[in-house]
């Protein structure tokens, strides 16, 4: 009877076993298709044969560069001096002069603008009254400081360029110093003293840092009394890039890029919103103390003007870059110029031209000589103003610049406002300029903008592409997805679209809230900087100039997916690559077959291949100071595979795969000097 009971029991034992067994399988099954339902399956084909393929423009991806959110002036123009010619608080005085502020109390110390200034453009110098001396003056004596643009980045060990004129009538000494923000730590210092200052005189100090310190000003201070007067005051780091006056991180950064070109000074800086205020290229040139400065009245804050014509031509040639001028068509924002009245404007153009690439001898060309270039710049591509294209007269005003201009100088490629994406342009132009600001949906969407636009004609300039703040907030994952989208639209796209370029490109975090464009590619303050997603983004595209496109078809059920691939040279080694790109802008994984037509896929070195993924754990993650790589890509050796590639790919991702091609078998190799070239257009 026990052994019966025993046997019974291990039975039972051995059917609820069976049974558990059943229903693990089953959830298993179910767990399976659930995940199945959920995945997507996708299939990419990439076609590297003969005839299927396109050369890609030399300059097709770059910067477009405007004088927004303290871009140039407190960001990569590296003069430290807040309103170093006392001009920001207008023409009149007294006038304000922010943000020097006074050292002392008014019983002690009056400072007041005047019009003695040498400086004929700029009439407007500081004069400093002293009330007391050694006697009664406080301890360090009265003064003024500089706090620079939200405060001076000064740091141990570096050395700081200090240029002033200065001028009283009797000795002067004075107490130059470089402090923390309350003065109560000196960082380095200097005695200005002479016997003889009558005549405005030129003062160069040296000051080399004893410490760091990321919010200084700049000081002056004395206690002797009398009148001093001061004039252009002026602090650089000694160590810009090349010298040149570019702060060295933020141009690392746009370097980084490998920008095909840098379109410049704006956007709506170019054209002010009043006519006076536009950016007059004549006054942005010449020795820089002499430079006018004026109001940038579009974005609200002055400009010295240090970055001028010829640092923008300077600044292109330093990124091997093509310079992309853009000037008033004869309108700012609330004026326009009389078409009848346009050709002084049509004139102050080709003086321009002139000065950037004419014979040294040359009227304007001998001025870029004087500022130390003899050789011409590289300009070869110019812009007929901005957004300008409903304004009545533009045309007109267009034509007029357009036929002088070719007349002058046949070979300049000349941009036109108006859009010729949908329908034919009524007059000449090389290349129209198209502007998108979008959700991110939308600008996802906007890959195949460019798809059904006439293989003829002048081709696309997307000078500014940007997700709007809305849902890019200061620049998220979302919005870098939905432009990577619309980047790998216009690499396939790029016998029609000739130039592309996001915007804006810097963002000093200090600009208010309230002022500005939000969001921007960089984002720095006065010592730090970190790239936004969308600036990791557009690295992806950074090999893209020059390169081959491959025709890829892509079969996806979702519609969340677009890719794009490219034979290109790897300029670290020299070697080159095809890399496929996809984005899943979709919240589902998708698995990915990638097959390949035209060479073997056996000759795929894996070894020296790569994936390179950018995703985050949310999409509306963002960088920070504090967290400056928290959205960034992440490389990683690829898996080998034996013909095809499966890949899964994460939910809201942007993936790259570098595939090193065997040279063994010369069959695999395109020859991309005799593919299709769109270039020469371009």
């Amino acid at each position: 009877m026990f052994i019966k009971e025993v046997m019974a029991s291990s039975n039972n034992i051995i059917l609820i076993q069976a049974l558990i067994l059943v229903l693990l399988i089953g959830f298993s099954s179910f767990i399976q298709c659930t995940s199945t339902l959920l995945d997507t399956n996708a299939l990419l084909l990439v076609n590297a044969s003969q005839g299927s393929t396109k050369k890609m423009p030399q300059n097709l991806f770059g910067v477009s560069f405007e004088e927004i959110n303290n871009a140039g002036a407190g960001g990569l123009w590296a003069e430290l001096v807040s309103n170093r010619g006392f001009e920001a608080g207008g023409r009149h005085s007294p006038a304000l002069i922010e943000p020097w502020s006074v050292i002392g109390d008014y019983s002690l110390i009056r400072v007041e603008t005047d019009f003695s200034s040498c400086f004929k453009r700029n009439p407007v110098a500081l004069r400093m009254e002293v009330l007391c001396d050694i006697s009664d003056c406080p301890a360090g004596g009265v003064g003024m400081y500089n706090p620079g643009y939200w405060g001076m980045n000064i740091e141990k060990g570096k050395t700081y360029k200090l240029v002033l004129y200065i001028r009283s009538l009797d000795s002067v000494n004075i107490i130059v110093s470089l402090t923390n923000s309350t003065g109560g730590q000196t960082l380095s210092s200097a005695n200005i003293t002479a016997t003889d200052v009558s005549n405005w005189t030129k003062m160069e100090i040296l000051l080399k840092a004893n410490a760091t310190n990321h919010n200084s000003r700049l000081e002056f201070k004395t206690n002797r009394k009398g009148i001093i007067w001061f004039d252009q005051v002026s602090l650089m780091p000694a160590d810009t890039y090349k010298g040149h006056g570019f702060r060295k991180d933020l141009f690392k950064m746009v370097a980084d890029l490998k920008p095909g070109f840098i379109r410049f000074p704006g956007g709506d800086f170019a054209e002010g919103r009043s006519l006076i205020s536009a950016y007059w290229w004549k006054d942005t040139v010449g020795p820089w103390e002499e430079r006018p400065g004026h109001m940038n009245d579009v974005w609200a804050y002055w400009t010295d003007d240090g970055l001028g014509f010829f640092e923008f031509l300077q600044l292109a040639e330093d990124l091997d870059a093509s310079p992309i001028w853009v000037f008033s068509s004869g309108f700012s924002l609330e004026q326009a110029v009389n078409p009848s009245n346009i050709e002084l404007l049509v004139q102050d153009v080709l003086d321009g031209i002139e000065f950037a690439r004419g014979d040294p001898n040359s009227t304007w060309g001998t001025l870029r000589a004087d500022m130390g270039r003899t050789e011409p710049f590289n300009l070869k591509h110019v812009s007929i103003g901005n957004q300008d294209c409903s304004r009545g007269g533009y045309r007109e005003n267009y034509l007029k610049f357009y036929a002088a201009i070719k007349e002058a100088y046949p070979d300049i490629k000349v941009v036109s406002n108006c859009d010729g994406s949908n329908t034919k342009l009524d007059h000449p132009a090389d290349l129209y300029d198209y502007h998108l600001y979008a959700d991110a949906k939308t600008m996802f969407s906007m890959a195949h903008k460019f798809d059904l636009t006439s293989r003829t004609g002048p081709k696309a300039f997307v000078s500014e592409y940007a997700v709007t703040y809305s849902d890019a907030r200061l620049g998220n994952l979302l919005a870098a997805l939905a432009q990577a989208g619309f980047l790998m639209g216009i690499e396939k796209n790029c016998d029609v679209v000739g130039l592309a370029s996001n915007a804006p490109l810097f963002l000093n975090a200090n600009t208010p809230s309230n002022k500005g464009f939000r969001p921007d590619a960089i984002v720095f303050d006065s010592y730090r900087t970190y790239g936004t997603p969308s600036y990791w983004m557009q690295q992806f595209f950074s090999v893209s100039n020059g390169a081959t496109l491959l025709d890829s078809t892509l079969t996806d059920s979702s519609s969340s997916l677009v890719a794009s691939a490219i034979w290109f040279e790897n300029p670290v080694d020299n070697i080159k690559y095809l890399r496929v790109k996809v984005v899943n802008y979709g919240s589902n994984k998708v698995n990915l077959k990638i097959t390949f037509k035209g060479f073997d896929p056996r000759l795929i070195d894996y070894s020296k291949s790569s994936t390179t993924v950018f995703t985050s754990t949310n999409v509306n993650d963002e960088n920070s100071f504090q967290n400056p790589t928290k959205v960034s890509p992440v490389k990683s050796v690829l898996k080998k595979y034996k013909n095809d590639i499966n890949v899964t790919l994460s939910p809201n991702s942007l993936s790259s795969f570098d595939l090193l091609i065997s040279s063994k078998n010369n069959n695999a190799w395109i020859n991309t000097e005799t593919d299709m070239s769109y270039a020469s257009s371009i």
